[in-house]
């Protein structure tokens, strides 16, 4: 079974593709860099859960979207 971080990280980057928004406008929104959001995409990293809440009110799907 895939890992959670992978997962996670998978569905961010196809929501965030197929809303056309770029990493760095997810940076930008959380006040993080963007070698964040990426290390999150790349399933190298466990985000906190204030962090997933607030990737998910950034792509406009809920954690649970996110998570699944």
């Amino acid at each position: 079974m895939e890992n959670e971080s992978a997962k996670l990280g998978l569905n961010l980057k196809r929501i965030r593709a197929k809303k056309g928004i770029s990493q760095g406008d997810i940076a930008r929104t959380l006040e993080v860099s963007r070698g964040f959001i990426s290390t999150i995409e790349n399933g190298r990293t466990n985000p906190t859960l204030s962090t997933i809440t607030k990737l998910a009110k950034a792509l406009g799907v809920s954690t649970d979207e996110l998570l699944k």
